[in-house]
């Protein structure tokens, strides 16, 4: 059903009780053959008066001097006009309306004869002036706005009726179902049957669970690539692969570097003079180090006293190996890399919020990663990083989560679904969701008052998480609000507002 069923439901019932205002106040011909029932409906507007309380009467609406409305007299404002004093013969006023010549209550906007051929008595403006300073105080009758069923089933009714089981429904009077300070009133078995329930308004931490995919990356930091710096063949590749783990200090390869041997000549030559110049040995070491020849290719030069035909490359890390270019008998130019490895100890996971969440995002917030490959498994981090930019595309900010990964369970480029923790620890007001009306340019929640009183409140929003949302004004602790059945209240409520605006609609007229 679409959002706005119950409402067009609600006007068109409004606009039944209307019409049938109208047939009523303007059936005054009809009354001598078919008399009406005194019913509330049947309640016309016989003149205006002042709105001050001055002796200026008339017939049609008008405005005074101020711009004020004169205000409508019903006929049951003023009661039995056999009080009225007969009009002067020599009055020229035009009449406003005329009554029974005998007093009863029976009224007409035009001349007529009672039974027994006798004239109505027309009213003219200083016939009414005598009365003028009671209406000011007298309380106006109450009238029928609709027929409610008896069961308290949710069926109203612009005429009498009865039920299925030959019940009267019950009228329902002006004002009975809503009060002065616009509360609502609902009978206490239809609360029952419609489920209402109600919660009080407390102060809690909201906490929010952010959803969001995201996928594996490698750590950044814990990446390593075995190069040359200078030129240098391969002579032989030592028996590891993509994907196979190392451990730092296995040799990778076997290369020859003719820069690297010129430099171990060097310095096996000034390791072995005789003059002692410790300067000289120490710069050519030095050398060997900018050519990042390995330390124990030049322990074992020391201790052997001969430079080797080549280099044994080892990892420079533990790891698996990411990518693996080098092959024997390969020439390698200077910087090319041979091999990259990664420690996959410690993991990231990337994962896009989106840009709403984004200003409930900290660091430290606790994360628990789920993989799709791994459904049985929990994987539990903490955000150490939130990017700061925004993706123009998708609307969306960067994420990064750290994850311990001793096993190598999570592989790079996994796809993982992280669930973050967001909020803190600060007790706000908050209601339920459920409880929360939203009409678009507003927010609304209907107060449990007891005794099948509702009110409706309008509140402002701020954060929400966990089923709950944030009241930042409209609300307090003492509040009761509606959770459940709240829309069969409030569209119950429009139907009556309907009702309401249409019958002051016609009082207008």
């Amino acid at each position: 059903m679409p959002p706005y069923a119950p409402l067009l439901g609600a006007l068109a019932l409004a606009a039944s009780v209307t019409a049938s205002m109208l047939h009523a106040s303007r059936s005054d011909a009809a009354r001598s053959d078919h008399p009406a029932p005194a019913a509330a409906l049947d309640d016309p507007i016989l003149f205006y008066r002042d709105p001050v309380g001055g002796a200026e009467v008339s017939r049609d609406p008008r405005k005074d001097g101020m711009g004020m409305e004169f205000l409508p007299v019903r006929r049951s404002q003023i009661g039995p006009l056999a009080k009225l004093p007969d009009p002067p013969a020599t009055s020229r006023d035009e009449p406003l309306f005329y009554r029974d010549p005998m007093g009863g209550d029976d009224i007409s906007s035009f001349p007529r004869k009672d039974g027994m051929g006798m004239d109505y008595l027309p009213v003219r403006p200083a016939d009414l002036r005598a009365i003028l300073s009671e209406l000011s105080t007298k309380p106006r009758a109450k009238r029928i706005l609709y027929y409610r069923n008896p069961m308290g089933l949710p069926d109203v009714s612009a005429i009498p009726k009865k039920d299925s089981m030959g019940m009267d429904y019950t009228p329902v009077y002006e004002g009975e179902d809503v009060e002065v300070d616009g509360r609502l009133r609902i009978a206490p078995g239809k609360i029952q049957r419609a489920g209402v329930r109600a919660e009080l308004v407390r102060r809690r931490p909201l906490v929010a669970r952010i959803r969001v995919p995201g996928s594996v990356q490698v750590d950044e930091r814990r990446v390593a690539v075995v190069a040359t710096r200078s030129e240098a063949f391969v002579e032989k590749v030592a028996d590891v692969t993509t994907g196979a783990r190392v451990f730092k200090g296995q040799p990778l390869a076997r290369l020859y570097s003719p820069a690297i041997a010129a430099a171990a000549a060097d310095y096996l030559a000034f390791a072995n003079a005789r003059s002692g110049d410790t300067g000289l040995l120490e710069g050519v070491r030095r050398k060997l180090e900018t050519l990042n020849a390995p330390l124990e290719f030049i322990a074992e030069i020391s201790r052997s006293r001969r430079v080797p035909a080549s280099v044994s490359w080892p990892a420079p890390r533990d790891g698996v190996i990411l990518e693996r270019s080098a092959v024997d008998g390969m020439k390698a130019e200077a910087g090319q890399v041979l091999f990259r490895i990664a420690d996959l100890s410690v993991v990231w996971a990337l994962v896009d919020v989106a840009e709403q969440d984004y200003a409930r995002l900290r660091v430290g917030q606790p994360v628990e990663i789920r993989a799709r490959g791994l459904p049985d498994r929990v994987f539990t981090g903490k955000v150490t990083v939130v990017y700061p930019q925004i993706n123009r595309e998708t609307r969306t900010a960067r994420v990064r989560i750290e994850l311990a990964n001793a096993d190598l369970t999570l592989r790079p480029d996994m796809y993982v679904e992280a669930e973050i923790l967001a909020g803190d620890a600060e007790q706000i007001v908050t209601a339920p969701e459920s409880a929360v009306i939203e009409t678009g340019k507003r927010a609304l929640v209907l107060l449990d008052k007891g005794d099948g009183r509702f009110e409706p409140r309008e509140v402002t929003l701020g954060r929400r998480g966990e089923g709950f949302v944030e009241v930042r004004s409209g609300l307090d602790e003492t509040d009761r609000v509606v959770t459940a059945a709240n829309f069969l209240i409030d569209s119950e409520s429009n139907l009556r507002a309907a009702l309401q605006t249409l019958a002051g609609a016609e009082t207008e007229r």
